[in-house]
């Protein structure tokens, strides 16, 4: 092991700053595919690291596709933006899905102007249900403090 990732283990692979050694382990079937792309998004240009995440949020082990949707909300994290080909597999998943934590991460840290007009969309949706869940929420807690006042005066 020359290279200092252990792709048996998934050991180092955060690490992983060569977009060409990821490209090589897809080839080879290794396993850790999404923990390795969890590194290119931290280590390498958005540009570099994008098709290989997308790549990886296709893979037919769930696990690694968990894995690689973090990495599409580590490079929003990281990027403030993301491609366009990130985009649309972010949107294909959905946001009640196993990306789910990844659209929240890109909703949050992309600027709304740089949000595709779906992801804008879902930017609104999300701001008014926490807004009614918040009134619902305090309304609840208003009706109880009503009510324990009126048992105490009863």
């Amino acid at each position: 092991m020359t290279s200092g990732y252990d792709w048996e283990t998934g050991r180092g692979l955060l690490r992983i700053d060569d977009p060409a050694e990821v490209d090589a382990a897809f080839e080879r079937g290794a396993g850790h595919l999404g923990t390795a792309v969890i590194g290119l998004a931290f280590n390498c240009p958005l540009e570099e690291a994008s098709p290989r995440i997308v790549r990886a949020m296709r893979l037919p082990d769930l696990d690694q596709r968990a894995f690689a949707c973090t990495a599409a909300g580590t490079a929003a994290r990281v990027n403030g933006r993301l491609t366009p080909e990130l985009y649309a597999a972010l949107s294909a998943e959905g946001p009640r899905s196993i990306a789910e934590y990844a659209v929240k991460d890109t909703l949050t840290f992309v600027p709304f102007r740089r949000l595709p007009p779906r992801f804008k969309w879902w930017k609104v949706v999300s701001g008014v249900r926490n807004k009614l869940e918040g009134w619902w929420l305090r309304s609840g807690e208003t009706i109880e403090d009503a009510w324990s006042t009126l048992r105490r005066r009863g």
